[in-house]
């Protein structure tokens, strides 16, 4: 048996995602035996982001400045607003180097079940930046969820009325995907958004 601290490790650690007991227990087991280098290093950066983290007011990303550093970085392009639900779907886009323009985090999206109201989200903060000019084009780069399209239907709305070209993500096929292995409502997206052969 391990003792309470090393447990109460494990625990913590089986809470993250994609880390079951099983696993918590071998990334611990594998932490003590690299005590002076991997556990140190890991207690440092944790501790280390712990103190100075913080959620950007610009766009709501989280990171260790304020404005972060992608609302920080002169480089990007200020016309275009890409808005995403969570931190992840930022990071994930991001990650990609597709997209070169300023984020906008709602932070969940609209949802009956849950009882999210636009009042939830920060839909008001993201009228209030497309208001203040400045914003060619709004990127709404929603999940394909029945929440993540009723607020993206939701947010087009409400940006009707100003000088801005509104875009969604195409859905439909992934890269590599056969024919066979895809839902229903995945084969009828790419249908409803087939194109032309160039």
């Amino acid at each position: 048996m391990a003792s309470q601290e090393i447990e109460t490790l494990t625990q913590a650690l089986s809470r993250l995602p994609g880390l079951g007991p099983r696993s918590a227990r071998r990334a611990v087991l594998w932490l003590i035996k690299r005590r002076e280098t991997a556990l140190v290093q890991l207690l440092s950066a944790l501790e280390g982001v712990s103190e100075r983290l913080v959620e950007c007011e610009a766009c709501g990303n989280v990171d260790t400045t304020n404005p972060c550093s992608i609302c920080a970085d002169p480089r990007r392009d200020q016309r275009a607003l890409c808005v995403v639900e969570d931190v992840a779907d930022l990071w994930a886009l991001d990650r990609a180097r597709l997209f070169t323009g300023r984020y906008h985090v709602l932070g969940g999206r609209l949802s009956a079940l849950e009882g999210i109201r636009p009042e939830d989200l920060t839909i008001a903060a993201l009228i209030q930046r497309v208001s203040a000019g400045g914003i060619d084009e709004v990127v709404l780069a929603m999940n394909a969820t029945l929440e993540g399209q009723t607020t993206a239907h939701y947010i087009a709305e409400r940006l009707e009325g100003f000088p801005v070209r509104i875009t969604q993500l195409a859905h439909g096929l992934p890269v590599g995907g056969e024919l066979d292995y895809l839902d229903e409502g995945t084969l009828a997206q790419a249908l409803r958004a087939r194109r032309p052969m160039s």
